[in-house]
């Protein structure tokens, strides 16, 4: 072989139903009724590996610690999805605040619904 990686699994992919059955009588494991869940586990949370049947039940999602085949995933990348959240406990992100902003803690100056004139005075 030349030494070229031939493939690389950068993202993990949805499986089909089917797919997962094939997977589950090959594993000796039953799949009548199909399981919400199946987990894989090998030595550490990082090798752990979930599949989430889809609400459509049509498909499975593929989720480890670090990614998620679900759309959510897809549409906030970077922010762990709620298959993330609920199987491995990793917190979701929160926003930074920005220096620059207008009202950085959120409120405005003494604690008004809006800004204060400070020539004018409250009146």
């Amino acid at each position: 072989m030349s030494g070229k990686l031939i493939y690389e699994n950068t993202t993990p992919k949805t499986q089909s139903v089917d797919a997962v059955k094939a997977l589950l009588s090959w594993r000796g494991r039953g799949c009548d009724p199909m399981p919400a869940t199946v987990e894989f586990t090998q030595e550490g949370e990082e090798s752990r590996l979930v599949m989430v049947l889809s609400n459509k039940k049509d498909s499975y999602y593929v989720v480890t610690p670090a990614k998620c085949s679900c759309p959510s995933a897809t549409y906030h990348p970077g922010q762990p999805c709620k298959h993330q959240r609920k199987h491995f406990g990793a917190k979701p992100a929160s926003r930074p605040t920005e220096a620059a902003s207008i009202r950085p803690e959120g409120k405005w100056p003494g604690g008004m619904n809006g800004p204060v004139d400070e020539c004018k005075g409250m009146a």
